[in-house]
């Protein structure tokens, strides 16, 4: 079964029977999914747990008592209630919530949305952006155009269709479909008409300018006072938004400049602009703009910054302090379409992995903004502490850092020390008790250090640490980059020319999958760098130079 979160939550059947039954809890989880995308709440499975206890009965009247519950407490609600039993005999209440078609409320005129793993209320201003961004069909539904579904580009068609086929996202299923039931699998059709969306993706370049609302994106490049010194446009809509990321990463020659770092224990170029970063910053200009708002995309190219700036509001739920870790899917099937084709890291925001990266790279984590009807997003260009790389780098080789504790390393390094109030702000968690996941095994390793107690106490990484880069732990070489295992295998091959492919093996780390340095091996000499003499068991290899 799926995890909770933004689809899915779970109650104990004690949250709607006997005295301790909460419907007001349950009519604003409904009301939250409702004025989402939709959603399931399991009742009858506990806290952590993923099946109902073993022989847990449902009472049989209970669901038409949930569904008049929710009926009287909801304005604009819809339940589909079901029994379900699990093979261990344990009953609980399937409850679908689909997508409202008008904002759903408690009849006493309060407002929820789904965020994540928690129904959050909608105040103020926000309930009229929901009532405006409601309608009975989302915008990429809608068929504004009435374009025949016929009438599609059929070499992006074809390039899509290929690209869901090849995708190991995509289940068996789903790739034994007709290219047509494909189609409207991904809902680029409605009937014998495209969607919007299926006009963004696969239709002609003259259709997506009558949407009004198909994305452009201007880049616009600064100098060091500020002045204009070049433009791109991609505004002749020949390109789908699949089209466009391609198109924009390889055009812009900013982006491919590189920094080399001289000294440290991997010597190598560091990006001016990471590939992940770039890439993700436009998915989410791309996936989570309002597409009912009128607004080119800018990218706002300064020698030390990147800014970019979508038309739009975040949606209802997401703020600039909880963007690491919140996610809301403004529109789903653009975003479901990114995410199977390998564009996006998952259906969330993506926000994760450019903080991981950033700070990684010795650079501070992003900056969002929300400025009156748009949103600003900022990534700096040039690297603060070039130290930071080596350190991460070889902590990560050492322990197998998580993404989370990668994240937290990051911006422990680059400051002095941070108090326990400053790095939870830094990290958007709602408190320290969040911290455990964050530092736990990083202070168990000692990679991290703390001072004081309580309210005082402030964690930071031991300068003579980074600069040894000496860890207590054994490195391992088990996640060894390819590039790097390549110049391994090279420089062990020029010292001992002649070797076995065990040989090789035994010197450069038994730690190493033997799969993975046989294909390591393969390509060197398919490469010509690297020769070998025999067959089978007696084969031998030498450099080539």
């Amino acid at each position: 079964m799926s995890l909770e979160g933004q689809l899915l939550d779970r109650k104990s059947l004690r949250a709607i029977s006997g005295r301790t039954a909460n419907w007001d809890e349950i009519a604003k989880d409904c009301i939250a999914f409702a004025n989402a995308t939709g959603g399931r709440l399991q009742i009858g499975i506990e806290n952590e747990q993923s099946h109902p206890p073993a022989g847990q009965q449902i009472p049989p009247e209970l669901p038409d008592i949930l569904r008049r519950r929710i009926s009287e407490k909801t304005v604009n609600v819809v339940v589909l209630v079901d029994v379900v039993t699990t093979p261990g005999g344990g009953q609980y209440l399937d409850v679908v919530i689909p997508r409202s078609v008008a904002v759903a409320s408690t009849t006493d005129g309060r407002y929820f949305i789904r965020v994540a793993d928690q129904s959050k209320p909608v105040t103020g201003d926000d309930i009229m952006r929901l009532a405006s961004d409601r309608s009975a069909l989302p915008w990429e539904s809608q068929t504004t155009l009435k374009i025949s579904r016929d009438d599609v580009d059929v070499t992006k068609q074809g390039c899509l269709l290929q690209g869901f086929r090849t995708s190991d996202r995509v289940k068996d299923f789903v790739k034994e479909k007709t290219d047509a039931e494909l189609i409207d699998h991904y809902q680029l059709t409605q009937g014998n008409f495209l969607t919007n969306l299926g006009v963004l993706c696969i239709g002609h370049a003259y259709h997506r300018s009558l949407l009004a609302t198909a994305p452009v994106v201007q880049l616009i490049k600064y100098d060091e006072l500020g002045q204009k010194v070049n433009k791109l446009a991609w505004d002749d809509h020949t390109l789908s938004p699949i089209e466009l990321i391609e198109a924009i990463w390889q055009q812009v020659p900013d982006f491919k400049e590189h920094y080399e770092l001289p000294e440290g224990l991997y010597r190598q170029n560091i990006p001016a602009f990471d590939e992940v970063v770039i890439r993700e910053l436009l998915v989410n200009a791309f996936v989570h703009r309002p597409y009912t708002q009128r607004g080119d995309i800018f990218l706002n190219l300064s020698p030390d910054r990147l800014e970019v700036v979508n038309p739009g509001l975040l949606p209802i739920g997401v703020t600039p302090t909880n963007i690491l870790h919140t996610t809301v899917r403004r529109n789903e099937h653009l975003a479901r379409i990114f995410h199977d084709l390998k564009l996006m890291e998952r259906e969330g925001s993506g926000f994760d992995k450019i903080f991981e990266v950033l700070l990684s790279q010795g650079r501070p984590a992003p900056e969002v903004k929300e400025i009156h009807d748009r949103v600003v997003v900022t990534v700096k260009r040039r690297i603060s502490k070039p130290e930071v790389i080596d350190f991460i780098a070889s902590a990560d080789q050492t322990y197998h850092l998580t993404q989370r504790e990668r994240i937290a390393l990051g911006l422990l390094v680059q400051q002095d020390s941070l108090a326990a109030r400053e790095l939870v702000a830094a990290l958007e968690l709602p408190g320290p008790d969040s911290l455990g996941p964050w530092l736990k095994r990083l202070l168990a390793w000692q990679l991290v250090r703390s001072t004081g107690r309580t309210k005082a106490v402030r964690y930071f990484v031991d300068a003579g640490l980074m600069r040894s880069l000496k860890f207590t732990s054994v490195t391992t070489l088990t996640r060894i980059e390819p590039h790097r295992l390549l110049a391994l295998i090279l420089e062990d091959l020029k010292r001992y020319p002649g070797s076995a492919i065990s040989d090789v093996h035994q010197r450069i780390g038994k730690e190493i999958h033997p799969k993975q340095l046989k294909r390591g091996i393969d390509e060197l000499v398919g490469s010509g760098m690297v020769r070998f003499e025999g067959d089978k068991r007696w084969r031998r290899y030498s450099a080539t130079t």
